[in-house]
């Protein structure tokens, strides 16, 4: 037995949050390559692998962030339109959504596919990076440059503006219900926002800023302020699927169900009322 068997894992948000919890998943896997890479100043996986976890860092890199965006949008929908778009908010639009956030971040690994390459930089010394110099039938410049600008605005001015437009009406719609336990949600969506503008943002001015530097001196700076930031988005990204799922309040529900089931023990100190038996009641079987 499980969470999963409190909750209907086909809903839309369920849907999109086990997404974003598999591209956070795709995203961390490649950290142990990184992390070693960082400790050792060598990459000693070899060329293949060198491209393979650069696609894959930045896989589900750009997914994690356009599945947060997306899972905004939803919400947004949910709150400001709840009965207009009751036939919208299906299976087939959280399905197609997520089908188009993950065939755009595919596309925007392309590059890293293309240009992440190993090179020799000081004796028995690998370097896994962007490959510096030209490459055959590849037009090195453009590129960059495209990239520059996707990353820019696909991934760091859209994101953005979808998530303050969302959460402005999200506020404004929760203010002018008039209820007060919903002031609840007020408090918890600036935290989410703050979280993610503190995390995100400093992270991607630095990759840009680096992109465009044209000395050394600069982008030496520039490479102390990319460890700091990039370790701080990092934290975010690992932890943000938790949080998005805990602070649910039918996950909390599911999850003292699944506490006092597995521990009765526990029933003294989790009070009973505070959720509904009804889940569980109907989703058990005698399979356990």
């Amino acid at each position: 037995m499980d969470i999963s068997r409190f909750e209907r894992l086909t809903t839309v948000t369920n849907i999109l949050l086990l997404n974003l919890v598999f591209s956070s998943m795709i995203f961390m896997s490649s950290l142990p390559f990184t992390g070693v890479y960082m400790q050792l100043s060598n990459w000693i996986f070899g060329k293949v692998m060198c491209k393979i976890i650069g696609s894959i860092y930045y896989l589900g890199f750009y997914s994690s962030v356009l599945f947060l965006t997306l899972l905004t949008f939803d919400r947004h929908l949910a709150v400001v339109y709840s009965l207009s778009t009751s036939q919208v908010r299906n299976r087939s639009y959280a399905v197609i959504s997520c089908a188009v956030v993950w065939l755009v971040s595919g596309l925007a690994c392309l590059r890293t596919m293309l240009l992440h390459n190993t090179f020799e930089y000081a004796k028995n010394k690998i370097l896994c990076e962007e490959y510096p110099g030209d490459l055959n039938n590849i037009d090195v410049v453009k590129l960059k440059t495209s990239g520059f600008y996707l990353q820019l605005f696909l991934f760091l001015i859209f994101p953005l503006a979808v998530i303050i437009y969302c959460y402005v009406r999200i506020v404004i719609t929760v203010i002018s219900s008039r209820i007060a336990t919903k002031f609840k949600t007020v408090r918890l969506i600036f935290i989410i926002v703050l979280l993610f503008f503190i995390c995100w943002i400093p992270f991607n001015v630095v990759i840009l800023l680096h992109d465009k530097a044209k000395t050394c001196e600069e982008q030496q700076k520039l490479g102390y302020a990319f460890q700091i930031t990039r370790n701080i988005a990092y934290i975010y990204f690992c932890i943000s699927p938790i949080f998005y799922t805990f602070v649910g309040k039918k996950f909390q529900n599911h999850f003292r169900q699944l506490l006092v089931k597995r521990f009765p023990g526990l029933r003294q100190y989790i009070s009973v009322s505070q959720f509904s038996r009804t889940n569980m009641s109907t989703r058990s079987t005698p399979n356990g």
